[in-house]
């Protein structure tokens, strides 16, 4: 048995592709997978502002944008037993049940939903979770040149990765899946691997 190394992960609950791999992650460690993991909130909103434009950081306009996400940051380093169930609900109430979590309603009911109070989307807006949101998007865009979601980090190395499936309850698969990627990222000798062709 393979030790896998500990890693980080992006994630904007926006991205179908986050959700994917999030699952894996989350599949695997509800499975047992002794992982030592880091989630990362990442803005994807912030890497398509417009020339000139303030960031989002700055924009009151993109503030509910970023919400979901410093929900989820609160959840993460106050609370972080409950963070898997939240950070699973965050991603079905978006692509599977299409609500719009820009919504602080919706995020409520979210929020109850695993059984947590509102309290979570006061902290939520206090400045030093934004300015926390902040440096850990532009310090994973400058340390790891990350790009967007979901991106998985090992030491110093950085690989933005697609997964095509959701794990669908089958966390053996979840746990493959994910020590595929990360061996494959601490590896070494390998540079670069890229499909010619997208396989669908």
């Amino acid at each position: 048995m393979t030790h896998t190394p500990a890693f980080a992960v992006t994630y904007d609950y926006r991205c179908p592709f986050a959700r994917n791999a999030h699952e894996h992650v989350i599949a695997g460690l509800r499975a047992g997978a002794s992982w030592d993991v880091t989630f990362v909130p990442f803005s994807l909103g912030q890497m398509h502002v417009a020339e000139g434009a303030p960031p989002v950081w700055e924009d009151p306009a993109a503030g509910p944008t970023l919400l979901p996400a410093l929900v989820s940051l609160v959840v993460r380093d106050q609370q972080p037993e409950q963070f898997l169930d939240l950070h699973e609900a965050l991603f079905a109430a978006r692509h599977d049940d299409g609500r719009d979590l820009r919504d602080p309603a919706v995020l409520a009911t979210v929020v109850n939903s695993v059984g947590l109070d509102d309290e979570v989307l006061h902290a939520a807006g206090e400045p030093k979770v934004l300015a926390q949101f902040r440096e850990l998007h532009e310090s994973a865009e400058r340390d790891h040149r990350v790009f967007g979601v979901p991106t998985f980090v090992v030491g110093d190395a950085a690989v933005f990765v697609r997964l095509q499936h959701r794990p669908n309850g089958d966390s053996d698969e979840a746990i493959r899946s994910v020590e595929r990627v990360v061996e494959l990222i601490a590896w070494p000798d390998l540079n670069e691997f890229k499909w010619t062709t997208i396989r669908r």
